[in-house]
């Protein structure tokens, strides 16, 4: 077992481990409408299959949210 931090909190997963199957691991609400950096840097979403997650990475699952004010 590998461990690494989701969303900052510790996580123990199995390697190897792709992104794709660690979103799915985390139940990952509406997955076409997150962004997910890796150790700080953005991955694009044509990269999450050929993502492998390491032994002490760090995964934020980041939803950006509209919102606006009506007068």
């Amino acid at each position: 077992m590998a461990k690494i931090t989701v969303n900052g909190e510790s996580q123990e997963v199995k390697l190897p481990l792709a992104l794709t199957e660690l979103i799915k691991q985390n139940n990952v609400e509406q997955p076409d409408m997150v962004s997910v950096q890796v150790n700080d840097d953005f991955v694009d979403r044509t990269e999450w299959d050929d993502i492998q997650i390491k032994e002490g990475d760090s995964v934020d699952f980041l939803y950006f949210m509209g919102g606006g004010c009506f007068i």
